[in-house]
């Protein structure tokens, strides 16, 4: 069970299908998951179809909608600065730089091996290439990564399939590895056991005395 806009839903079933990954969603049992899937669900009125069948109550009026782990302050904060970013525009994709950023890896990326096939591989040729290359193969994963996130186009199916061409062709990564990760990484960010990017702790970094401790 989780909780979206006080309205607690039963998601069990539908983890195994949610697009998003079921691991995802799990990290939200038992708790208010209503700035996740704002982040997560650009149209919410489409997702909230799918929420209709799930839903199974609400929360009682003196019931808080938020984590006991949380301060009130500063979620109403969060929520109020977030409605005057989307009334200023700023989530609005610049469909020009989005372009450009597409050209010019591509540009970067075949210059790197025309560089070589043309002047051969001695040493000076040899490290323009390696500098075109690692700069190109660069800016293809932030490209990917708003693709990934559904930031360039508005359909999601347009992003999906264009990142899976610059991750999976281009990067010669798969695209449903990186989301599994990276929507586990957003959904509960430096979370130990959830946020997937400290999976390296502590073996090659630390974050504090807590979580060295917890761990």
């Amino acid at each position: 069970w989780l909780v979206i806009d006080r309205k607690v839903y039963d998601v069990s079933e539908f983890s195994r299908w949610h697009p998003g990954g079921r691991r995802v969603i799990n990290h939200y049992a038992g708790q208010d998951a209503t700035d996740a899937f704002v982040a997560f669900h650009s149209d919410e009125s489409l997702v909230k179809k799918y929420l209709k069948p799930l839903l199974i109550g609400e929360l009682a009026p003196d019931q808080p909608s938020f984590e006991s782990n949380k301060k009130k302050s500063l979620l109403e904060d969060f929520r109020e600065l977030r409605c005057t970013i989307e009334k200023m525009g700023l989530l609005r994709p610049n469909h020009l730089f989005f372009f450009l950023i597409f050209l010019h890896f591509l540009i970067l990326d075949a210059a790197s091996w025309l560089v070589v096939w043309y002047f051969g591989i001695s040493l000076v040729p040899f490290l323009a290439g390696i500098a075109f290359f690692t700069i190109a193969q660069i800016q293809m994963g932030w490209f990917q990564h708003d693709l990934g996130h559904c930031s360039v186009f508005r359909k999601p199916k347009w992003n999906r399939l264009l990142q899976i061409i610059v991750i999976n062709v281009l990067k010669g990564l798969p695209a449903s590895w990186w989301n599994h990760l990276h929507n586990q990484h957003h959904a509960k960010p430096n979370c130990f056991q959830k946020d997937p990017d400290l999976n390296m702790h502590p073996l090659l970094f630390s974050l504090g005395r807590t979580l060295s401790v917890e761990v």
